[in-house]
């Protein structure tokens, strides 16, 4: 039976967030309040941790994620959500949507691993044999959270009657496939008021933390192969070119803006010293602040790509992979998902989990931090971070806010094999929790708060500037499909 959204006021709202009405799951049939959205992701604790781990073990890759979006959409179906798959002509994206009308909230959910990394469950570095990829940045935390979020926020809306669409948009291949670009390219957030996103980390915090632009590709050398020792002089090797032009590249880091990066790998470059290389591969990521900078580096990027062929009598060309703009803040929404956080809470580790995680410590050195920080709120701020994230087009496409929880233990960096560990780990189970639960808060008082998003909204509109175009940094290519095979 579904309970008349009157008997839960915006007024109500505010004394939950600030603990002065607590309202429980338990009690809101019996007195005609509303569920307590924070209780109701405490009864789904075993559906977050089963979903997470099951992601954690198919570590899957960027658009191959086939298993991982299939376990969340039968979960998400299972819940009576609509499902809509393939979304922006990718076979792992999709959108689950309950409710009929009212204003339409959005919780991101990413699912990609990381490939070259691989970790089991232990406090010390220990490799799986024949595993070729892991969760180094707590993708399946990612998925598992959002899912318990989105389903958190249906019952809320199911058992109140208020009136809202609660949307999970499964993005695939975050890490340098830009999923949810391709998905903001298409119009995927047109009709949406709020998205909502959160991310595995070290700490715990709402901050208003901006993001790098950035653009890859991979250049690729081609040369005329022969004996190295026998006929060099027949021989131009594409390893040459590939080698130029990553001296080239260095030498502009001395001439590039404070806060730019660029770095790469060389994917392909021979397989005997004494065969002239005919093919070569290297794999380029450029970032700066603003995507104009992303593009004037890259076009120096370009040129030192050509020059490098011409200097060595080989040819180039390049496929630009992925392309992210810089994410657009909105303190409005930042603001408030720090107050619903520290309502929350952070991390608390048991006996067990704090033995654990001493151990893995010993292998993050000057970099380990005092544990009881997993349990703190960091202080709400606004700052420039330098990563790169696909998160970035979808806010300038609707107003967006995230958090970040400390589902890894203090100290660990993104992308290491204590990330994995911890990502498939109590630890990081107990992250995606306190994220669902932010996110839950966040979205309920999104659909009870119209003035909210109305603010969230102007400033949004303010940020873009009257004349604003989208445009994507990856062009008008075709999503990458087999940009991990």
């Amino acid at each position: 039976m579904k309970l008349p959204a009157k008997t839960f006021s915006v007024a109500a709202f505010g004394a939950l967030i600030l603990g002065t009405a607590p309202l429980t799951a338990d009690n809101h049939a019996e007195n005609g309040a509303a569920p307590d959205p924070i209780a109701i992701v405490d009864g789904e604790a075993e559906r977050t941790a089963r979903v997470a781990q099951e992601l954690w073990e198919f570590a899957e890759l960027g658009y191959l994620e086939t298993r991982s979006s299939g376990l969340m959409q039968a979960e998400l179906e299972g819940e009576g959500f609509r499902i809509e798959t393939g979304i922006a002509d990718i076979p792992t994206a999709f959108v689950a949507e309950w409710g009929e009308s009212g204003p339409v909230i959005a919780i991101l959910a990413e699912m990609d691993a990381l490939p070259g990394i691989n970790q089991s469950g232990s406090a010390s570095r220990n490799p799986v044999d024949g595993k070729h990829a892991g969760h180094a940045c707590g993708h399946n935390l990612f998925g598992a959270g959002s899912l318990t979020a989105a389903i958190a926020v249906k019952e809320w809306l199911e058992a109140t009657g208020t009136p809202g669409r609660i949307r999970l948009y499964g993005t695939p291949a975050e890490e340098g496939g830009s999923g949810k670009v391709y998905m903001t390219r298409s119009g995927m957030f047109v009709d949406v008021d709020i998205a909502i996103h959160w991310h595995a980390d070290d700490e715990n915090s709402a901050a208003a933390r901006t993001s790098l632009a950035n653009r890859s590709a991979k250049f690729r050398f081609s040369g005329v192969s022969a004996h190295a020792a026998g006929a060099p002089e027949r021989g131009r090797s594409a390893l040459d070119g590939a080698e130029a032009m990553n001296m080239m590249a260095n030498m502009m880091h001395e001439h590039m803006p404070q806060d730019a990066r660029m770095h790469y790998v060389i994917t392909s470059g021979g397989n005997a010293p004494n065969v002239v290389p005919d093919f070569a591969e290297v794999f380029y990521y450029v970032r700066h602040p603003d995507p104009e900078g992303v593009e004037q580096i890259w076009e120096r990027l370009e040129n030192a790509a050509r020059g490098a062929a011409l200097g060595t009598g080989t040819q180039v060309e390049w496929e630009v992979i992925h392309g992210n703009n810089p994410l657009l803040v909105n303190e409005t929404l930042a603001r408030a998902m720090h107050v619903n956080l520290e309502r929350v809470g952070g991390v608390e580790y048991t006996p067990a989990e704090l033995a654990w995680a001493e151990e893995l410590q010993q292998s993050l050195g000057d970099a380990a931090l005092p544990l009881s920080s997993a349990g703190e709120i960091q202080p709400y701020n606004r700052s420039l971070g330098y990563g790169s994230t696909d998160v970035g087009d979808v806010s300038w496409a609707t107003p967006t806010v995230g958090v970040r929880t400390a589902a890894w233990v203090p100290g660990t960096s993104a992308h290491s094999w204590q990330a994995v560990a911890a990502s498939g780990h109590s630890i990081g189970h107990k992250g995606a929790q306190v994220a669902a639960k932010a996110m839950a808060l966040m979205a309920v008082q999104l659909f009870l708060d119209p003035e909210m998003r109305a603010a969230a909204r102007a400033e949004f509109d303010a940020a873009r500037g009257e004349n604003y175009v989208y445009r994507s940094l990856l062009g008008d290519r075709d999503p990458p499909l087999d940009y991990r095979q």
